[in-house]
């Protein structure tokens, strides 16, 4: 299908590198919907999202409805006469829009699906120790993150990963499977798979601040998987003497180490110069940064030095 008219959707930089793709590959794109313009920070300066930034470089027609259902939006993109749209990291998209081109609407998931369906895959696969992920391309249907699929390809997930790291090798995984998906959707040669039902399904809700509060009653195994799954953001967090610390990095310690006789989980120990060590629930983590109410981030030797714990 040579004659193929692509509406691109998408909002934040993960999203950016999906839409680049097409560009240099010389896919039409003849329209880009994103998000609106907001406020944002302490001087509530007007932002406007990676893919309007991207979009704008590319000259490209801009949409930024503030609702999907309005009947003028609707109307607007319907103009654009577009046969396929790809959407990667947007809102939840009505029927009326989803189901307005021909071929079809197909998303970009940041997991094998059918496990971590929801809004947040990267940071549930980290946070329930997964050692392989993915991404997956899929036609949208009524069911959120249940459509046939047409690709998927794996990623390992490495010990040390934070959900920013493997964030960042997603993006451009995924954006490799746009190309080949829509590669294949002009050729006219595509799979459309159903999803497996499975009984052990793993799902990926939002992430609130609620409850990103770190549990030390639980092994240190799963302690540092919750960290490295939050960070760099929203970010794990805990209280001690009332305030509330932010735990960007920890890292796995001797099962000796820091163990003193009668210390409870969430109890920690530091020489206030070199090491803070937490007690879990089999053992403890050293933390490696660290950040206090209204401060940067900073690793845990600088933070001693001016701050008693």
């Amino acid at each position: 299908m040579n004659d193929l008219r692509i509406i691109f959707m998408g909002t934040p930089d993960f999203a950016v590198p999906s839409l680049e793709i097409l560009v240099e590959n010389h896919y039409r794109v003849v329209a880009v919907v994103t998000a609106p313009d907001k406020p944002k920070g302490r001087g509530q300066k007007v932002t406007v999202s990676p893919v309007k930034q991207c979009a704008l470089q590319y000259d490209l027609p801009l949409l930024q409805p503030t609702n999907l259902k309005d009947p003028g939006f609707i109307e607007e993109l319907r103009s654009y006469e577009a046969n396929l749209q790809v959407v990667v990291a947007f809102r939840m998209l009505p029927e009326a829009v989803w189901n307005m081109p021909e071929i079809g609407t197909f998303n970009l998931h940041a997991s094998l699906l059918p496990q971590y369906r929801g809004a947040a895959p990267i940071n549930w696969a980290i946070i329930n120790g997964e050692q392989t992920t993915g991404v997956t391309t899929f036609f949208l249907k009524h069911e959120v993150d249940t459509g046939k699929i047409i690709f998927q390809e794996e990623e390992p997930v490495y010990p040390n990963d934070t959900a920013g790291s493997l964030y960042q090798r997603l993006m451009h995984k995924g954006s490799r499977l746009v190309l080949q998906t829509t590669k294949a959707i002009t050729a006219g040669d595509y799979p459309q798979i159903e999803q497996k039902k499975l009984n052990n399904l793993k799902k990926a809700p939002k992430i609130f601040r609620e409850t990103c509060e770190i549990n030390w009653d639980q092994s240190r195994e799963n302690v540092y998987n919750f960290i490295r799954g939050l960070s760099p953001y929203p970010g794990a967090w805990t209280a001690w003497s009332g305030r509330v610390y932010k735990i960007p990095e920890a890292e796995m310690v001797n099962p000796k180490a820091a163990n003193k006789m009668g210390m409870k989980p969430g109890q920690y120990t530091t020489d206030q110069k070199t090491y803070l060590h937490v007690r879990c629930a089999n053992g403890s983590l050293s933390i490696r940064k660290i950040q206090a109410p209204g401060k940067k981030v900073m690793d845990i030797k600088d933070f001693l030095k001016g701050n008693q714990l």
